[in-house]
């Protein structure tokens, strides 16, 4: 390929890259693996990286200077645009927290290292991704990645090697690196193999090679169709049979990007890639790609994802707003820089980025709460009105005192107990007196168990001193365990129950793929063991399980606020019976047996038909399952009632 030289195959095949990612995107049926497409932009961007710096390189007139300055004036002007249009309707649509999210994802964005931020936050596939509207410029960070380091390599190279062959074994070397680094990964760190470029530089690397293979060999022309074909079959292949629930990139990854490649090698001028249909997408692929995301989360914004004729509008509107970005900022951008020397390009670029930075990050920290209504304030504050002390006191080998220095009483649990410890200290009836407080996220107070994912030594070791403590501190003082119970059972996000035999998070004498009768037998004497041995040294109460929400409260309330259509956020009665049945039969059992006292929250938060989330229009919860600082102060009378009794008896049950 000449430098600078028009490839429509190319072009065409940036088209079927795009129709591919964005069908994955708005969930159309028969395109799974749509996601592939990026990998194909991958080997795409690669192989014409390689034909501008080595081209340049062999001519001697490539300038590392121009040719960062060129991407720039590629990437960056409708990557701003979008930037302002979405703070702008941030504005407008999202709550502080969330748009503060927006701020921070939007300087990376700017800043190209996307990638490692989305790294830390979570994986591509979740669901939650469906609510970071520029999720998509990871692919863009690790582009330009790509394109900081390649030509300093190539330069750095450039004297001591300079044969095309040579360089060809190198850039092959260095792709098998990267392949071994991205197999490992894959199946040990999956979201660093998706997110970061060393696990990725190898698809670039594939489309570089391929450059570098053509100075000197030539496919065939004979040959050419069928390599095509060939091409086209694994990429329709890695789109339609590929889904998100198998390992990615890893070794599936050469199936889309073996397709590209191919077809790159085939380098022929055909219907697939040839027609004005690809040709037109292709051209605005790069605008397609940006705009195409924030529509598909805007549709899980206003919850219209799964509406046929939304998501047709949604594909319309990406085809539509890629035009308008490559015909009203691309080409006149690109076309209008190109005219000013370099230096003046250079910092009319930087002028703009600072400033959208500046903005950017003015949202970042603060996101503007000012902003809102009255009442959609107070839904605000609510998300963030959990236990002040949770990150100084929940974990492993804290050991926490709320209230007055004369304990009363203890609490034990996971982040349940973290947020409701400050309502026991608030029933206390005497200022000096104060709660002792042990616990750790995720973990639930019971003896002998393992946990399903992940390493949970932490938590065992807090049992076991928690367990230890109990027999020789503030001995006779009574103690209260929280726990979300049924999430370790029926796990945390099947509330409806609709997966019959859901993987437990914990196991006991060996981890199971399902919720079956075994684990379920070892649950219940592991459980029970536990509560009647703390409960031969001091009395016991356990808080039967709080009402969880099927969504997260103050978010969705709040976005509905703003909205203008409220919305009201419950559970029936027989849905919070069918979650904890199993647990609250086990409690039962467990008062009988053990002589323990159960404390029921549900008169506190339910009548006979549903659970609410709200009182007087603020959220009880901080989420979805974890009360808030207002919504536990709901609890205080019950915990009064321990306070209140001098012995209850073996069988009181408390709130019921």
């Amino acid at each position: 390929m000449a430098q600078g030289s028009f490839r429509s195959d190319i072009n065409g095949l940036r088209a079927w890259a795009v129709v591919a990612v964005v069908l994955y995107h708005f969930s159309v049926p028969g395109f799974p693996g749509g996601f592939s497409g990026v990998d194909v932009f991958f080997v795409i961007s690669g192989f014409l990286m390689a034909g501008i710096v080595v081209g340049g390189l062999q001519k001697q007139n490539f300038s590392l200077g121009n040719f960062y300055l060129a991407r720039a004036r590629r990437i960056i002007p409708a990557l701003l645009v979008l930037v302002l249009v979405l703070l702008a309707v941030g504005w407008f649509l999202l709550m502080p927290s969330d748009y503060k999210v927006l701020g921070r994802h939007a300087r990376e964005s700017l800043l190209f290292t996307s990638n490692m931020q989305y790294l830390s936050e979570a994986g591509y596939f979740d669901v939650a991704s469906h609510e970071k509207w520029l999720l998509h410029t990871w692919s863009l960070s690790v582009e330009w990645q790509f394109y900081l380091l390649y030509p300093l390599v190539l330069l750095g190279l450039k004297r001591l090697f300079t044969g095309p062959k040579v360089l060809l074994g190198i850039h092959l070397l260095a792709l098998l690196c990267s392949f071994v680094s991205c197999l490992w990964l894959t199946f040990t760190e999956p979201d660093k193999a998706f997110y970061l470029l060393p696990a990725r530089a190898w698809e670039l690397l594939l489309g570089g090679s391929l450059f570098l293979l053509g100075q000197h060999w030539q496919l065939p022309i004979r040959h050419a169709r069928w390599v095509e074909g060939l091409g086209f079959a694994l990429i329709i292949l890695s789109i339609t049979l590929v889904d998100a629930s198998q390992p990615w990139p890893g070794v599936l990854a050469l199936v889309p990007v073996l397709g590209a490649a191919a077809i790159l090698l085939a380098q022929r001028e055909s219907f697939w890639t040839g027609s004005a249909v690809a040709q037109w997408l292709g051209t605005r692929s790069y605008s397609i790609y940006l705009w195409h995301w924030p529509l598909a989360v805007g549709l899980v914004y206003f919850s219209h994802q799964s509406v046929w004729y939304w998501v047709v509008l949604g594909l319309l509107g990406s085809l539509l707003l890629g035009h308008i970005s490559y015909v009203l900022v691309e080409v006149p951008t690109r076309r209008w820089l190109a005219k000013r020397s370099s230096w003046r390009s250079f910092f009319w670029l930087l002028f703009v980025v600072v400033i959208v930075l500046a903005i950017a990050m003015s949202v970042r920290r603060s996101g503007f709460p000012e902003r809102l209504p009255e009442d959609v304030a107070r839904v605000e504050f609510e998300r963030d009105n959990k236990n002040p002390r949770q990150s100084e006191c929940l974990k492993m080998d804290a050991q926490c005192i709320f209230g007055g220095d004369s304990v009363r009483v203890w609490v034990v649990g996971d982040s349940h107990a973290d947020a409701i410890v400050t309502a026991v200290a608030a029933a206390l009836p005497n200022a000096k007196e104060g709660v002792y407080f042990r616990g750790d996220s995720g973990c639930l107070f019971i003896q002998g168990a393992s946990w399903a994912k992940g390493n949970n030594d932490g938590c065992q070791k807090l049992v076991r001193d928690v367990s230890d403590e109990l027999a020789v501190r503030y001995p006779g003082v009574p103690l209260i365990i929280i726990n979300r119970t049924s999430a370790y059972v029926f796990s945390e996000e099947n509330l409806d129950l609709s997966d019959p035999s859901p993987t437990p998070i914990v196991y006991f004498s060996e981890q199971r793929a399902g919720n079956d009768p075994k684990f379920q037998a070892e649950f219940r004497q592991h459980y029970l063991d536990t509560l009647c041995k703390v409960a031969e040294s001091r009395p016991v109460y356990v808080l039967r399980p709080v009402p969880e929400m099927p969504v997260h409260v103050p978010m969705i309330i709040g976005r509905a606020m703003l909205r203008g259509s409220p919305v009201e956020v419950s559970i029936s009665r027989e849905q919070y019976e069918k979650r904890h049945a199993f647990v609250r039969a086990l409690q039962d059992e467990a008062a009988k047996q053990c002589g323990i006292h159960l404390l029921d929250p549900v008169p506190y938060f339910c009548d006979d038909s549903a659970c609410q989330s709200t009182r007087g229009g603020a959220p009880l919860y901080v989420d979805d399952d974890h009360l808030s600082e207002f919504g536990n102060r709901l609890l205080v009378p019950l915990f009064s009632q321990i306070f209140s009794m001098d012995k209850p008896s073996e069988d009181q049950s408390i709130g019921e």
